[in-house]
């Protein structure tokens, strides 16, 4: 960072607004006119690292993306002239400039960002983590940097995210059943009060570039780096959930990555959703339960199925020893438990336990029966609000359609936010 500079508490902030780009020419304007909308005091400019393997030049297959990438640089090479605010160009596509070897993809374009913006940051800057197909309000960087600065402890932000519908049957029902499954773990994992509550979204992440230094930057990866650098904020600090404005990213069928919002769409869309099924309350129940034996861990042994499964993980039976022996206290104790079973392993453990588990599998804590399902819910919710349930008698989402699987989102998503502000309330 800038001259190693400490925070400064008394200076505001500047966002440095990080986007990668590959084949992006048709969504890119539009996440930059929503940047150039945007009504805040705050300092902000926005870096594109628009990126290609150098191979595909000599590629039939991937040609198309080379020229869309090509006409991107021009076309941002006039529009950075226009725009009121700074726009820098990192060109990792045009010939002879493109990745080499195994140094590609999402996760190489977020780390070229992430280095580049920190060279020039100074402590207390934010880096807004961006998509080039997410729009947002004219006063999200404003709601996100307020937030920031008003909760000094948190060293990064996990931002509400809501995909608006296409009006095309097919992604509008894929991106529905995905945010379901995400929605209905982010709302077991708050209700467990786990430190990973939190979804990972590149689009929808902020943090501050000290805290970004201190962990090394982000760790290149083809799929899933988004989800392993706020594992690592975590583990350095408080990771706030709350944000009044939401990102809107766009739903895209993907085969870009291996995991995340586009492979799951296009896996979906084809009848695949066993890479996102909807986790039984009894496991995240589990995960609960060791929780509230922590402080005894610290003294003794104790034995249930998420201990026995980390074990297995770790591949030792005296899992707990050397934390004994390396901490003073049960608050070190609590907070090396938590390194070790952190967001990975309790989604190793969800999967393990749905795949050996077959009675029907639920959105939050209901029994078994379908019907049941529906009026469980209604109560943990707590609203009379008409319409605000599907009007379906089974609770089956490969059956519902399209307005039924867009009220149990919109339910969800009303919930989780709820739970969200009440979480950063209660921290306060």
């Amino acid at each position: 960072m800038r001259g190693n500079k400490k925070s400064e508490p008394l200076t505001p902030p500047r966002l440095h607004v990080a986007i990668p780009a590959m084949e992006e020419f048709e969504w890119l304007p539009r996440t930059l006119e929503c940047l150039a909308r945007q009504e805040t005091t705050f300092q902000y400019e926005a870096y594109i690292c628009v990126n290609q393997p150098e191979t595909w030049w000599q590629s039939e297959e991937h040609l198309h993306v080379c020229r869309d990438n090509a006409q991107l640089l021009r076309w941002l090479n006039d529009y950075q002239k226009q725009t009121a605010y700074p726009i820098h160009i990192i060109d990792k596509s045009s010939q002879g400039k493109g990745w080499l070897g195994k140094q590609h993809g999402v996760g190489w374009a977020r780390k070229t960002l992430f280095e580049h913006i920190l060279g020039t940051a100074d402590a207390h800057d934010l880096v807004v983590s961006m998509d080039a197909d997410t729009e947002f309000s004219e006063r999200y960087l404003a709601s996100v940097a307020d937030n920031m600065v008003a909760h000094p402890q948190w060293v990064a932000l996990s931002v509400p995210y809501y995909h608006r519908l296409t009006g095309e049957a097919t992604a509008d029902r894929a991106i529905l059943r995905y945010e379901i499954y995400m929605r209905s773990y982010a709302l077991n994992m708050l209700a467990i009060n786990s430190p990973y509550a939190f979804t990972a979204i590149g689009s929808a992440i902020v943090v501050r570039a000290e805290a970004l230094a201190k962990i090394g930057g982000i760790t290149p990866m083809k799929s899933g780096e988004d989800f392993y650098l706020l594992q690592k904020l975590r583990k350095m600090g408080e990771v706030g959930t709350w944000n009044e404005e939401c990102v809107h990213p766009a739903a895209r069928f993907s085969d870009r990555v291996i995991f995340g919002t586009g492979p799951a769409m296009a896996r979906g869309a084809s009848g695949d959703w066993e890479g996102y099924p909807i986790y039984d309350w009894s496991s995240f129940a589990k995960i609960a339960e060791t929780y509230h034996r922590i402080d005894q861990l610290y003294t003794e042994d104790v034995d249930n199925d998420f201990i026995q499964f980390l074990k297995e993980q770790f591949k030792t039976d005296d899992l707990w020893g050397p934390l004994r022996a390396n901490v003073t206290n049960v608050e070190q104790f609590r907070r090396r438990f938590h390194e070790k079973a952190d967001g990975l392993r309790i989604l190793q453990f969800l999967r393990q336990e749905h795949l050996r588990e077959s009675t029907p599998h639920h959105i939050i804590n209901v029994d078994n029966t379908d019907q049941t399902q529906i009026d469980s819910t209604k109560q943990l919710f707590k609203t009379e609000e008409s319409g605000a349930f599907p009007a379906c008698s089974a609770f089956a989402l490969d059956n519902m359609s399209i307005e039924e699987l867009k009220s149990w989102r919109d339910l969800l998503f009303r919930k989780e936010m709820e739970v969200r502000r009440q979480k950063m309330d209660s921290e306060l």
